[in-house]
């Protein structure tokens, strides 16, 4: 047999070349049998996964608050407030009133003379300072709470020259407790309560400071 490569071995080469490319190209397919690529966001062994987002706790209902009718007395006194200063918003005012009712409160059950001081008149600073003191002296701590709003309401409101005067209704949820310096509780109690005030407001609608101060207090 002459030199050269003998012919079984070039058809045995051309069916392995041959095999081999089929290979390829069935092993390059996908099929749809096939796991799809995994999320690079999807935790392996040993990683925590991502966390839920947090609920937002549901929103806290608002207070009823109450504008008298306009053709009430009150009603008729708040328009002649209007027109003295056009910027007065009935329901404004009582947003702020309830704001300051907060302040107010909190700052008498902490003794925080500097915030009373900037919103009270200087009789009803007088009396709450008066309160304050005697507490301190006997040793006793108060704790309020103001839970929520349940009503936010102009009673009367007196106009005087460029004095208003605006009377507003607030019933709130509260806790109040004192406490004598053993920690006792000498008034008061854990639970909560629903109490009603009555708060006169006043301001010089002249005046640049724009600061309702509180001048009377009450209970229903």
């Amino acid at each position: 047999m002459s030199g050269g490569l003998p012919i079984d071995l070039i058809l045995f080469a051309m069916v392995a070349a041959f095999l081999v490319l089929r290979l390829r190209s069935i092993l390059g397919r996908r099929t749809g049998f096939e796991r799809p690529p995994q999320n690079e966001t999807t935790p392996g062994i040993g990683q925590t996964p991502p966390r839920e987002p947090e609920a937002l706790p549901p929103p806290q209902p608002l207070a009823a608050r109450g504008v008298p009718d306009p053709r009430s007395p009150a009603g008729q006194a708040l328009l002649r407030v209007s027109d003295l200063d056009p910027a007065f918003d009935p329901a404004g005012f009582l947003a702020g009133a309830q704001g300051a009712f907060r302040m107010i409160v909190e700052a008498f059950a902490a003794g925080d003379r500097n915030t009373l001081r900037s919103l009270l008149s200087e009789n009803a600073y007088a009396d709450f300072e008066g309160v304050i003191a005697g507490r301190e002296q006997a040793g006793e701590a108060q704790r309020t709470e103001i839970r929520a709003f349940q009503e936010v309401a102009i009673e009367a409101v007196e106009l005087r020259g460029s004095t208003v005067d605006i009377t507003v209704r607030i019933v709130s949820d509260q806790v109040n407790v004192t406490t004598a310096r053993d920690g006792s509780i000498v008034a008061g109690a854990e639970a909560v309560t629903e109490i009603t005030d009555i708060w006169t407001f006043q301001r010089d609608l002249r005046s640049s400071d724009p600061t309702w101060k509180l001048v009377g207090t009450q209970s229903a």
